[in-house]
This record gives C-alpha cells, structure tokens and sequence, in this order.
C-alpha cells in the first residue's frame, strides 16, 4: 500500500474527488429525472428518501466507523489478526440489520406514503427498500478498508453507484412515468437506485479478494490475544451506537421535514399541489447542490476517524493535535469559497441545471432558497470533520449530543418560520443555518479539549475569509457587470459558457489569494501539487 493513500490530506483527496464527481453526476441526473417525471414526480421522489436514510442510518452509519476505528487500531498495533475478525464479526452484524431494514421498509411502505401526505409513494419505498440490504453489507467491506487507509476501493465504489444510477435509474423511469405516472416514474428511478447499489456491492466483493494478499503481508505481533466475538461484540456497540444515534439525528430531522413542511405550508393557506411542489424545490434541487461540495466534508470525516485513532493507538497525541489542525483547515479553505461562490450563483446554476423543467417563478424561489441554504456548507464541513475527530478519539457521544442539540432548535424554527403565510418554504434554509450553528461551537470546543490542537483566528477565519472575499468580489462583477442577468434566457450553451467563466475566475482567485495569504500551508496540499507550488 502506498505511503499517499495512508495520508491523511492522500486519503481525503481520493474519497473527496470521487465525492465531488458523484454529486456532480447526481446534480446532472436530476436533469433529465425532473424533466421525464416533472415537479411532481420529484416531489414523490424526494419523499421517499428522508424515512429510507433514517432507517439506513439506523442500520449502517455507526458500525462501519466502528470498524474503520478499530482494524485502524489493531493494524497499527501490529494485529491484523484481530482486525480480520472484527471484520467477519461486523459483516454478519450488518447482513443481519440490512436485512431487517428492508423488510421493515417493505412491511411500512404504505403507512409512510399515508402518513406523508403522498399515497403515490408506496411504489417508491418499496423499490428502494432492497439498497437497504445491500448498502449494509458493502459498508462492512469499507469500513475494512478504510481501516487500513486503503480509500480507493470506497471512492471507486461510490462512482460505481452514481453511473449504474444514470444508466439504469432513467430508463427505468421513462417505463414507470408511462406505466402508471408520476408515482410509477418515481419508483422505477428508485429502483434503479437499488440495483446500482448491487454492482458497487459486488465490485467491493471483489477487491476484498483482490486485496487479501496485501492485508495478510502486514506482521502479525505474536503475543497479541486474538479478541473474542463476545468481546468484539461489545466494543462495537460501545463506539456504533453513539455514532448510529448521532448520524440518525439529520435524516430524522429530514424525515419530520418530509412531514412537516408541506403540511405547514398548507396550512398557510397554500394549495397542497403547490406546497409539495416548494418541498420538491428545496429537498430535490437546493439540497442537491449544497450537497456537492460538502462531499469533501464527508471524506474528512471518513479519513480522520482512523487518522486520530491511528495517532492515539501509538500515544502520540503530538500527530493528534497535528491531524486534527489538518483536518479543520482543509474544513474552512474548502467550506468557505463553496459557501459563498454557491450563494452568488445560485440563480444561474439553477437555470443551468432546471431551466427545461421548472418555471422562471419556480426557479426564482429556488434560487432564493438556494442563496441561503449555500452558507450552511461551511458549517456542515466544520460538523463533519470535528465529529470525525471525536469519534476517532473515542468521544462519540459528543457530536451525537450537539447535533440533538442543533435539529431541536431546527425542529422549532421550521415551525414557527414554515407556517407564515408568505414566508412559508424560505424559513427551512434559516433553521438549518441555526442547527449546524448550534453542533458547530462545542464540537471545536471539545477538539481543543480532547486533543490538545491549538488554532488561531488568522488560520480558521481572517486569511481563508480574506481570500474566500477576493473571491467573492470577481464571482459577483463577472457575474452582475459582464454576463447580467439578461444571460439567463440566453441559451444554456451561452449560460453555461458564463458559469464556466465566473467558476473558473473564482477559483484561480481564491487558490492565488489563499497562497498569497498563507491560508493555505504545504501540509493542507496533496504531495504532487505541493511540489508544482512550492517548487523548493
């Protein structure tokens, strides 16, 4: 195994690329979806999801982390013995939920379609439910691997899902929309989901197989005691069930949207077509796009967890501090520029992306929700990496309790803002920006406590904020003096010529400002691009 794909910033560059080139492709396939099943049809397919990654989470977030931290621990520890049985001992655990999952999500099909106010749905929730199984069962082969700081089979595994969807997904629902309409074109793009999932299992299989030679090279320390399943069992537990609690605290949140804000809205006096339409908008096309940078976020998380658990299996807890440090700044120099450039383009990315299938009102609303919602990316990427690294130094319960924290006052804002006339679908942005707001400040508290990583103001805010501003400010003249507005109903050819521009100027920007800034440091660059910066 290479020295690059053990690094932490080698780690996050191939899971965060991959991550990026997936939500890219998973904005792109909601254009053509949203044309072939309309706004309502989204809106159907939009409200499967939240019930679907509560019970993933519930069955699949918190063991895979638990693996990744443990095989990391033994594998340094020079035991890959036990590493391998955590292994088996998790792969069954998994099987078993993934399981369960999916007969629950079949058995509970038609009470959820009711009980969200989209009778429709049953089709969808049943067609999805079999990724259940199989999303359980690959977590176990990457959080095995990812133990190992072998990311590649994961990133890859993940774009195998995204083209199987595209090459599947849609054809099968051009067949549901002629079939039975909106509800049936829904379904069958759900299914799609499902047997995409299958190929990214198999493909996971198979480089498990693949790698057994290089797992078994690593020295075996002989006065190691192999780990009981009774003891591996408990431990397990111990680290998934704060995490799997944590990670399903979001997708519940989603879940009681799915329930709340339509039926809100109506009672602000909108038409309940038009309220599931404005759902479809804010869960289909503006929390899709904010998703895409934060992809990098989720591999932050991913890799810091065996990172942190690595450094502390040694007692160095001068690497803790040092990845810890790493982590946070990768953070904010990816999270603010997304934030912002998002926030100043959303009307133009939204016409891009949906001009074919949504109305210029429809699109306007969006592009408002989409300008708010953009400045919770950089909060969500400091969430993300601060969990990661209390959970790899044992703390998981921490970010569990934050997060409660946070979807508690999202809970309460959605109520009070959703269901003002007028004001209706624009007060979700609002409450999300709070909650991560509320996760966010005790989880950097507790970073400082737990891992002695010392920051300063200059390095978190004042040079990446400097350099995200330089940005900012070419990103709204290109956009508000040479392209304008008029652009918009140019053509998507010119308007994507436009994008491209204001995109590729921001970036140069905010790289040659972040450098000149010193926001950016060697360590926070992959190897070969620091050697083309910093060429001594």
């Amino acid at each position: 195994m290479s020295q690059k794909s053990k690094s932490l910033i080698g780690g996050i560059s191939i899971l965060g690329l991959a991550g990026l080139i997936c939500k890219v492709v998973g904005v792109l396939y909601r254009i053509p979806l949203a044309a072939y099943i309309g706004g309502e049809g989204l809106g159907i397919y939009q409200k499967v999801f939240p019930a679907y990654n509560l019970l993933l989470t519930i069955s699949s977030a918190g063991i895979p982390v638990a693996i990744s931290r443990m095989v990391s621990h033994y594998v340094t520890c020079s035991d890959p013995r036990s590493a391998k049985r955590i292994f088996r001992v998790a792969a069954w655990a998994l099987t078993a939920l993934g399981a369960v999952a999916t007969v629950l999500l079949i058995a509970a099909s038609g009470y959820l379609a009711n009980e969200s106010g989209t009778a429709e749905a049953k089709a969808g929730y049943i067609a999805i439910a079999p990724s259940l199984f199989l999303v359980c069962v690959m977590s176990a082969f990457r959080g095995y691997m990812q133990g190992h700081r072998h990311m590649l089979p994961t990133a890859v595994s993940q774009l195998i899902e995204q083209v199987g969807k595209v090459a599947v997904a849609l054809p099968l629902a051009v067949i549901g929309m002629k079939k039975g309409g909106p509800g049936y074109g829904a379904a069958g793009a759900l299914l799609g989901t499902s047997i995409a999932e299958g190929a990214a299992l198999l493909y996971m299989m198979a480089t498990h197989v693949r790698a057994k030679k290089d797992f078994s090279a690593i020295q075996q320390d002989a006065s190691a005691s192999l780990l009981s399943g009774k003891t591996i069992g408990k431990r397990l537990l111990a680290i998934s069930v704060p995490i799997t609690l944590g990670a399903c605290i979001v997708p519940l949140a989603g879940l009681i949207d799915s329930f709340m804000l339509t039926e809100l809205m109506e009672k602000g006096g909108m038409e309940a077509k038009e309220a599931l339409v404005r759902y479809g908008l804010y869960s289909g096309m503006v929390i899709t796009l904010i998703n895409v940078p934060t992809a990098l976020a989720m591999a932050m998380s991913t890799n810091l967890v065996p990172a942190i658990s690595a450094a502390l299996a040694k007692n160095d807890r001068a690497r803790a501090a040092g990845e810890s440090a790493t982590g946070l700044r990768v953070a904010v120099l990816v999270g603010f520029p997304c934030s912002v450039g998002m926030s100043l383009l959303a009307k133009p990315l939204l016409y891009l992306f949906y001009s074919s299938s949504y109305t210029a009102a429809q699109l306007n609303i969006a592009a408002e929700l989409l300008s708010v919602s953009a400045m919770t990316i950089v909060l969500f990427t400091v969430v993300q990496a601060t969990s990661g690294i209390l959970q790899g130094c044992g703390k998981q319960r921490i970010p569990m309790y934050t997060l409660m924290a946070g979807v508690v006052f999202k809970v309460i804002l959605n109520y009070v803002l959703v269901g003002i006339p007028g004001f209706d679908i624009h007060g979700a942005p609002i409450a999300s920006l709070v909650c991560y707001t509320v996760s966010m400040v005790p989880n950097l508290y507790y970073v400082v406590r737990y891992t002695g990583c010392r920051f300063s103001a200059g390095d978190l805010i004042a040079r990446p904020g400097a350099a995200t501003l330089l940005m900012g400010a070419v990103v709204y003249a290109l956009w508000h003096f040479v392209f304008t507005e008029k652009t918009l109903s140019a053509g998507r050819f010119t308007l994507l010529i436009a994008v491209i521009v204001c995109v590729g100027a921001g970036i140069a920007v905010y790289a040659v400002g972040a450098v000149a800034l010193k926001a950016v440091k060697k360590e926070d660059v992959p190897a070969r691009v620091r050697r083309l910066i910093w060429r001594k």
